[in-house]
Order: C-alpha cells, then structure tokens, then sequence
C-alpha cells in the first residue's frame, strides 16, 4: 500500500480526549503470540517482533506521518493481525488514529468507499462533523469505563454512513463499526472513584455527555494506539426500512414529488440509476385502474392506455397475472412473450426491461407495482429477489389511499344524500369524486352534478289493508263510546251521593256526545271529547275518589279500562293497530327476503314503503349498474317474480286473518309499464323521482290507481283474494296473460281471468286491468 503524508483534518473542537497514534497495542499482540502453540503463527510473531526491533521509529508515539511511509512494509506485516489477505481485498476496513478522521492503512474498498484522495473520510450525507464526534466521544467513554474500571455497558445506537457512490451516481448505507481494541486508556494521575449509584447513573444518561464530563473529566485520560474502523453495506435493509416509513405515510400517495423520492431509494436498492417506478391502483368494482385522487396517476403503463378493454394487452397481461400470482419479468421487451400492442406501449415509453407484479391486500388485489429501465437486462430474474420484500408495502399505500379517499367521499355522500341503495352507490361515489376533484382544485363554489339514470324500467305494486280507514274509524268510535259510557256510569252514581251542579252539566256533556258518536265520527271528535274527559272529568273523579268512598269500586272499574301508558280507553284501537302491525311485518320481511334473492338475478332499486299496508318501487335497467350488461330477460324475470311474491303475499295474509286480533283483509294490486323511464335524485327532498314531463304520468297513475273502480259497475278494482294488473297497452296484457298462464298451470291461480276497464281516474283516461282470483 501506497501512503502519503497527512494532515489530521480541524476539529469541530467537540472531542474532549487527548490521542495518539501508536502501533505499541498491535506490537505488544504480536508479542504475545511469539510463543503460540500455532508454530505458523509464532515464527510469523517472531519474524514480526525482529522486524520491530529493528524499526525503532515504530515504538512509542507516532507525530510524523512521513514514517509511516518509509516504513511501510512493517505496517503492511504488522496489519496481518487485523486485515486478513484473504478478504482484503472485499473488506471495507481502515485504521484511524484514536477516533480521527484520516486513515493510514485501509482495504481498496474502504478507499474508494470513505475516502477522499488525502486520505481524510469523507463527510457523510446523513450526518454533520459535530454529531459524528458527539457519537465518537460517547464511545471513548464507553472504552474507559471499560478499560479503567472493567465495567462493559453496551452502545444501543448504531451508526449508519450514506455516501455517494460516483460509478453509478447514487448513494449507499453502511453501517459503521469502531473496534478500539488496539487503544490504551492512559490514566494522568490518579483515576477517579466511581461508586455503584455513580456508575448505575452514567448508564442511565448514555446521551448526557455533561453527566460524564463531571464525572469523568476528559482531561484525565489519553487514548493511545488506533481504531479498526469496519463497515457494512447495510443498503437493502436501510432502503426497506425507508420505504416502510415512507409507505406508511398517509399521503405518500397523494403528491407526485413524495413518489419520486421513494423512486430515488428503489434505484439505489437496485443499484440503476435510470429505474423508472410505476403504481397502478385497480378498483375491483369499477374493474378499471383508477387515479389516486386529484387526476394523479402514478402508473406509466396506464397512463398510456386508449382503453382499458378486456381484449388490450395490457388487460391480457393483467389477467395473466391475476391467474399465475407471479410477477411477469421482461428481460428483453423486444423479444418478450406479450401482446404486440403492449410491446409497443412499453417501448414507446423508452422501456427496455420491466418488471410488473401484483399488489395483493388480503384475498383482494390493489393494484399493479411497475418497474422499468432503458437498458436491456436491467431487471431480470435475479431482481425478483429485491422486488419481493417491498411489495406488501405498495399493497399497503395503494390500499390506505383507497381507504382515505373512500372516507373523504363518504363524507360527501352523507352531507349531499340520504342512504344509497347499493345497486347505485357507485354512481354517487363518482359524483362525490367528481365534487372532491373540484374542490381540492380550489373551486369552493362547486355543486354536486345532477344524478339521473335514463333508460330504466319502473315496477310497482302494493298490497292494501282494504277498508282500513273505515275500520280505523270504527275502532276510534267504538273506544270512544265506550269511555264515555264508563265515565256516565260513574257520574249518575255519583248524583246520588253528591247534590253539584257539576254533575249534571258533565252528565248533559257526556249523554249528547255519545247520542252524537253512535250516529258516526268526524274529524277533531277524537281529541275534542278525550280533551274535555281529561282537563273535566277525570280531575272531578280524583277529588270523589278522595272525598266519596262509595263511589270507589265504580272508580277503579272506570280506571281498570283506561290503558295506563297512553291515559285512554284504548281496546278496539290497540286490536287495529296489532293487526295492521302484524300485517304490514308479515308482507315486509316476506317481500324483503324474496327481493334479496331477486337482487343476485340483477341488480335493481328497491324502494318499500309501510302505511296501512306495503307498496313497493322497483327500477331496473342498465344505467343503474356499473359494468354489467343488461338483457330485457331480467326484466321479464322480475317482472314474473313481482307477479309469484304478491300471490304468496296474497295467500300469506288471508292464512293469517283469523290470528288477527281484529280480522283484516289485504288486496295485491300491480301497476305495468312497459316503456323505460328517467329517474332523478332530488337533492332537496333526498330521494329519486321520475325525470320529464311524460314520465310524470307513471307517478300520476301509481298515487291514484288504489281507489280505481271498473267501469260501468263502480265495484272497487282491488278485492281480497285476487290479484290485479293495470295497464294501458294491449301488449302488456299479452305478456302478462303467459306470466299467468304459467301460475294458473302452478295451480297458483283461478282459472278465469277478468278484463276490465276502469273508470276516469283525475287526470287519467284509458286504463285497463286484469284480475284474476289466487288459490289461497
């Protein structure tokens, strides 16, 4: 080895010790070793030890650097000990006077590793001169705690050097060993006392160098002999561990600029300095790749695609993958096995080599890691072994972003709408995007666009609580009745115990409502009469109850009817209420279970609705469905399925009748309508309508088709036990006279089968109708 005359760099003025050179710790080793009981390795220590005594400027302390040169040979002998000729050459090893800066003998590797041409080390990129010798004296503490007072208290941190490495034009990470095991601590006077406490304290503050400094006054000790400096290219594991920080980050994704710096650390982990990354983030419900959110698209693959059909090459690469579950290496694109348009997509792009692998998360697939250089052979099979590690990490991101934006629109959906049924929430999503895009590009007047789906086709039907109004009525007037009758009672007995005026005047109130109630109801009977019971009559029974102890039993009998949660005679209600309950659940969680099986034939709107009785919207069509091809064959499917649910909901509802506490009846009517229709989401109401002035006739039909009538007749379209079918166009009654035919034949349905006009409904002229009895 070749040595120059050096100059020991200036100091940050950081490090407190006293150094010197000194070759005395190595020669007193090979000293040791002149007796071994290895007879090689004592005739070398012996041949060694003749050298020495002859080179007298080797003992002792060295200050002049020039005769290390002349004596060169000796070094290149006496370094045996520490830089073993089979590994020198790959060894990335150097000697270092006590913690300098400057080596004297090193490996080539070292050399071209942290060197500069004096010989000085160079200034690493991830730390400054001050904190390298803050790091250097804590271990010369260590080393005199070690050597003076045998106490061995071990360095947690680690320390890593990032230098550049100027034949490929990047940086690499070392992590740097200092072996002192060549230093003496010489003590100036006497060493200080440590106790027990003081010792437990200096390893409690290993970072407080003032602690020490007290303690351990630097002035004290002199380090004599040098360091074996020792590094380790700990560059794979440094880049993972980065990229693990920076993958985890929660908008790493979301800025160009953090991605090209993750590009930079892909290239030194790679060691190509023109590696090209790429990220394609795929939506499995939309089945595309998509953007990261603000238009930012991190993929050079997609980003070059006309489309993103199944027959591009890109997507027959893509499905290979999905199929394999192995990354595809392209060695050579030129000559690879892919799609010709692919081939020419890449190459376009000024790719060579590429590497492209799945990002799985889970059982689901993210996204696609794309990686290419200009050069042929770049990347290749043996790269495969550094693509591996990071993958989860992309994974991670690509789905942390998708979840981040999926948050951000959800928030959107859920300040601009209601709750989205599933079969349209993807149409939503799009537009919460589309306002998020706005918005993040700073328009802060930006509006949700208008949600319509045009080309959908309506289905309509209910199943009605027939004469439920008047049976309502009817309960009201027979609990109301009978409260009054309980409330007279107890006032003529009264009369005869007590002389008030009171009690004729409530009597006279009393007798001429119920004469009025047995004749029939009006609107505000109701709360006029229990108003009057309540601020009147009853505060007299409190005070009778109190002050006449005849009257008490015929008081409680009056209180023993009154239901003590609602303070009412409440029996024919309560028996209406149940029974319209048990109805209404009965066709709804029926109708609800039977539309989750009609949801897997095709995805549709289902709306319901529960008042004295279920009705229920229906809109299918292909607009409202992202990516899955629509046949009118789904639509006859439903439409036969709507016709079998209602002659179930039929037969269900009259089995049940006599379970009821009051018997109820059901009627099962279906609107149809052939032609397809728009429906809108009406912002301010927070629910779809239909969209165009023709359209509204549809809905025009649906409210008032419940009270139609046939005409000539006046009989009620709907009756108990049959179903019927309006319409307008004889077609549509083709149609659905097969549906019937099929359920006649299922002995489903009676075999004669009513066509029927219907009278004017306000505003509607021409509808007709078939009915047709259910077996029940």
């Amino acid at each position: 080895m070749q040595l120059k005359t050096l100059e020991r760099p200036a100091s940050t003025g950081i490090f407190p010790f006293a150094t010197s050179l000194s070759l005395e710790p190595l020669i007193a080793y090979w000293q040791e070793r002149v007796n071994d009981s290895n007879k090689g390795t004592a005739a070398l220590a012996q041949a060694i030890i003749e050298q020495v005594q002859e080179a007298t400027w080797s003992r002792g302390s060295i200050t002049d650097m020039t005769a290390l040169e002349c004596g060169c040979d000796l070094v290149e002998t006496l370094m045996l000990a520490v830089f073993p000729p089979a590994s020198f050459q790959t060894d990335i090893s150097g000697a270092t006077p006590p913690f300098a800066r400057f080596s004297f003998y090193h490996s080539p590797r070292f050399a071209e590793v942290l060197l500069n041409p004096n010989h000085t080390v160079k200034q690493p990129l991830n730390i400054d001169a001050a904190t390298m010798e803050v790091y250097m004296t804590r271990v010369a503490y260590l080393l005199i705690l070690e050597k003076v007072y045998g106490v061995k208290l071990p360095l947690n941190s680690t320390v890593i050097f990032t230098v550049p490495d100027y034949s490929i034009g990047l940086y690499r990470h070392y992590g740097v060993e200092f072996n002192s095991l060549f230093i003496e601590v010489r003590v100036k006077g006497e060493a200080p006392k440590l106790t027990p406490e003081q010792i437990e304290n200096l390893g409690h503050n290993l970072h407080r160098l003032d602690i020490w400094k007290e303690t351990l006054p630097p002035e004290l000790f002199e380090l004599h002999g040098f360091n074996i400096v020792h590094l380790v290219d700990v560059t794979d594991q440094e880049i993972l561990s980065e990229l693990k920080y920076d993958l985890l980050e929660r908008d790493v994704l979301q800025a160009s600029d953090r991605l090209e710096q993750i590009q930079e650390k892909l290239r030194v982990l790679f060691g190509r300095p023109f590696l090209q990354l790429g990220i394609a983030a795929y939506d499995e419900k939309k089945r595309a790749f998509v953007d990261f959110g603000r238009k930012i698209n991190h993929s050079f693959l997609t980003k070059q695609l006309q489309n993103q059909e199944v027959s591009s090459g890109f997507r027959q690469i893509y499905a290979r993958l999905m199929l394999e579950r192995q990354p595809v290496v392209l060695e050579n694109v030129e000559t690879a096995d892919i799609p010709e348009d692919l081939r020419q997509q890449i190459l376009g792009i000024g790719i060579r080599s590429a590497i492209l692998a799945l990002l799985p998360y889970g059982d689901d697939t993210v996204g696609l890691l794309e990686l290419g250089s200009p050069n042929v052979g770049d990347l290749d099979e043996f790269s495969l072994e550094k693509v591996t590690p990071f993958i989860p990490l992309f994974a991670v991101a690509v789905k942390r972003n998708a979840e981040d934006i999926q948050t951000r629109v959800q928030a959107i959906i859920k300040e601009k709408f209601t709750a989205i049924h599933p079969t349209m929430e993807w149409r939503f999503t799009d537009a919460a995007l589309n306002l998020l895009e706005k918005i993040e590009d700073g328009n802060k007047n930006a509006e949700m666009e208008p949600i319509v789906f045009h080309e959908v086709y309506p289905l309509h039907g209910s199943s009605d609580i027939r004469g439920s109004s008047t049976a309502r009525n009817e309960a009201i007037q027979g609990d109301l009745i009978e409260h009054l009758s309980l409330a007279n009672k107890v006032l003529k007995k009264a009369s005869e115990f007590q002389a008030l005026p009171i009690l004729d005047e409530l009597k006279f109130y009393v007798n001429k409502n119920l004469r009025r109630l047995r004749q029939g109801i009006i609107t505000g009977d109701e709360v006029n009469i229990l108003e009057s019971i309540k601020t009147e009559v009853e505060p007299l029974f409190e005070y009778l109850g109190t002050n006449t102890p005849e009257l008490r039993t015929i008081l409680t009998e009056y209180w023993d009817n009154i239901d003590p949660d609602l303070g009412i005679l409440y029996k024919r209600r309560k028996a209406f209420e149940q029974s319209v309950t048990r109805l209404n659940d009965a066709v709804s969680d029926y109708l609800d279970e039977e539309e989750e099986k009609a949801q897997q034939m095709f995805p549709h709107y289902f709306q319901r609705f529960k008042t004295d009785g279920v009705e229920y919207n229906i809109y299918v069509g292909g607009a409202l469905v992202e990516n899955k091809p629509f046949d009118l064959i789904f639509l006859k499917n439903l439409r036969l399925w709507q016709l079998l649910t209602m002659v179930e909901i039929t037969r269900r509802t009259a089995a049940l009748k006599n379970e009821l506490p009051m018997p109820l009846e059901t009627t099962q009517l279906v609107l149809v309508h052939s032609q397809p229709l728009s429906i809108r989401f009406r912002q301010d109401e927070r629910q779809f309508d239909v969209d165009g002035t023709y359209n509204i006739r549809y809905e025009i039909i649906k409210k008032r088709i419940d009270k139609a009538t046939i005409l000539g007749t006046g009989e009620r379209l709907t009756q108990p036990g049959q179903l019927a079918l309006v319409y307008t166009q004889a077609r549509e009654a083709t149609e659905y006279m097969e549906y019937i035919d099929y359920l006649q034949d299922r002995n489903l349905l009676e075999q004669e089968v009513e066509e029927l006009e219907l009278e004017e409904l306000q505003g509607v002229k021409g509808l007709l109708a078939l009915r047709v009895k259910v077996k029940l």
